[in-house]
């Protein structure tokens, strides 16, 4: 029998198995995603509705690295606090644990059933949930193949010497079992994948009960370093509570667990004979033990994580993106979460730049336009940070309702900056125009640009919100502005006209400077419209192809 290529091919259903789990979990994430991201959002109140969404979502994604990069995204934009957050990766640990309950029984001969209703459901039903179910059922169809292969692949190697001598080095080492178990699991990013092996090899007899609980525990580490490593060391150290709480607890709860596995493992062994099932019941009797001894104390161990991860100092770099955690770019619906959190920080951004605008109309201070011409560059580089961010999504994760999301916040991010061009480079360098050459505009002329600043301002302030609604009813209450200030700017022309006749505008440069900050104005509003009021309207089926009218209805 060649060695090599039974190694190959038990490399192969490794590989099998990883991609099968890799497939449920992207699967049930297209199609319920935005939906678990609000189960997880409504348990704020208290830990038990926490720990319970946290359970039932991760028994969905079985993936508690997903669960974990949504709740620190609510924990990031501070919607919800430290305590909540780690009851709800308490119950993330318990609910990746129970699809290896599943998996633990004699289901291999189902599997051709799966991978047959999954492909029917995959072909009939593209583009819609039932697409994406279809492709979790081939997933756990290719898992259970896998599983029985590797069983297969092992048995006539129980007694070759090379590999007893190995295994019975774990056998007899727990903590090198321990180690070796986590390495292996954060390189694979899936607890679920090392614990299924390691039920498979106690099962066959090629490692005892012992060394399949080490194996176990080494699982349990492994994946809770993954989050901690993609958090990354320049983030705010008040962003790593959440992954340093959750591996601090894993770690408490390995160190405890090994030290009784000596006594725990008979136990369990003569609780459950059959070792597949003994393996299971043990990593799932780990993680509600672990959340046992931590839910009391949950209060106690955040305000520790909080004094040992103060939130950082303000940044001095304010063009530097605050919640474009690349760790998230896995999950689409929370990294396309954080891009619209950064999205409206152009708008505060904008908001400070008109604001800045309206000032220089009023009093013409120089120091202030040339300080907030600096704004523009701000809204330049995130813009630029949010693109890069959003292209490096994979396309293949993505749901339609993903891709319109991406393109909605795409265009708000392109007409904000457009905006805050027109702001810097026109109207700002017309005020400051106006100053240098100590030209004034009347009191009605001034308090016409004023006033249509101000509402300037807040159709912005309801771009930024309708990002985030998508409510029709505002987009059409927007959109009609559009109307609105090309005629405040004739009707404004044309009163500026009046007063030139009447013999009240002191110089035809005055009179040019007006009109163009009027132009600037209408064209500042117009991108507003078009970065969130447009697009809402296209989704509906509201807005009309041209402008134009038909030739043959002309004239």
């Amino acid at each position: 029998m060649d060695v090599s290529l039974t190694l190959i091919d038990l490399a192969g259903f490794v590989a099998l198995l990883l991609w099968g789990v890799h497939m449920v979990q992207t699967s049930v994430q297209r199609a319920f995603g935005a939906n678990l991201r609000q189960m997880i959002g409504r348990a704020v109140s208290n830990r038990y509705k926490a720990f319970a969404s946290g359970l039932i979502v991760t028994a969905l994604l079985q993936s508690s690295t997903a669960t974990g990069l949504m709740v620190a995204g609510f924990v990031a934009e501070g919607l919800m606090a430290l305590v909540p957050a780690l009851a709800v990766m308490l119950g993330a640990n318990v609910g990746t644990t129970l699809i290896v309950q599943l998996l633990s029984f004699d289901v291999a001969a189902i599997a051709p059933v799966l991978i047959l209703l999954g492909v029917v459901m995959f072909r009939r039903s593209s583009g819609s949930r039932s697409h994406d179910l279809g492709r979790a059922f081939i997933g756990l169809g290719l898992i259970l193949i896998a599983l029985h292969a590797i069983l297969g692949l092992i048995t006539p190697y129980e007694d070759t010497p090379s590999l007893r001598l190995l295994l019975g080095l774990v056998s007899t080492e727990p903590v090198l079992a321990v180690l070796f178990s986590a390495v292996i699991t954060w390189a694979a990013h899936s607890s679920v994948t090392i614990v299924l092996l390691a039920m498979s090899f106690a099962s066959k007899g090629v490692v005892t009960p012992d060394a399949a609980f080490a194996l176990v525990l080494g699982a349990n580490l492994g994946t809770a370093l993954n989050p901690v490593f993609e958090s990354g060391s320049g983030q705010d150290p008040a962003a790593r509570r959440l992954p340093i709480g959750n591996l601090i607890n894993r770690v408490i709860g390995v160190a405890v667990v090994l030290a009784a596995l000596p006594w725990i493992g008979p136990l369990i062994v003569s609780i459950e004979p059959n070792e597949a099932r003994a393996v299971a019941d043990f990593h799932t009797a780990f993680n509600i033990v672990v959340a046992l001894a931590f839910f009391p104390v949950l209060d106690r161990f955040a305000g520790l994580l909080t004094r040992l991860l103060p939130s950082a100092p303000a940044a001095s770099d304010p063009s530097r993106p605050l919640y474009l955690d690349h760790a998230s770019l896995g999950i689409p619906v929370v990294a396309l979460g954080a891009a619209a959190r950064e999205a409206l920080r152009l708008a505060d951004i904008l908001e400070e730049l008109l604001r800045a605008g309206r000032d220089a109309i009023e009093n013409g201070d120089t120091k202030r336009i040339v300080d907030a011409k600096r704004l523009d560059d701000q809204i330049d580089r995130i813009n630029a940070a949010i693109r890069t961010y959003l292209s490096a999504l994979d396309v293949e994760q993505l749901t339609d309702d993903d891709h319109r999301r991406l393109s909605e916040i795409l265009t708000f991010a392109t007409n904000i900056e457009h905006a805050g061009d027109i702001v810097s480079r026109n109207l700002l360098t017309d005020a400051h125009k106006r100053v240098k050459r100590a030209l004034t505009f009347s009191k009605e002329g001034q308090a016409e640009l004023v006033a249509m600043v101000d509402r300037l301002i807040v159709n912005l302030r309801n771009a930024a919100s309708l990002l985030m609604t998508g409510d029709a009813r505002a987009a059409r209450a927007l959109t009609t502005e559009k109307e609105a200030f090309r005629e405040m700017e004739a009707n404004e022309s044309e009163a500026h006209f009046q007063r030139m006749r009447a013999g009240r505008i002191e110089t035809i440069e005055t009179d040019t400077l007006h009109l163009d900050i009027l132009r600037d104005i209408r064209r500042i509003n117009a991108h507003l419209v078009a970065a969130a009021a447009e697009p809402v309207l296209q989704r509906e089926g509201a807005l009309l192809p041209s402008r134009l009218r038909p030739a043959d209805s002309a004239g």
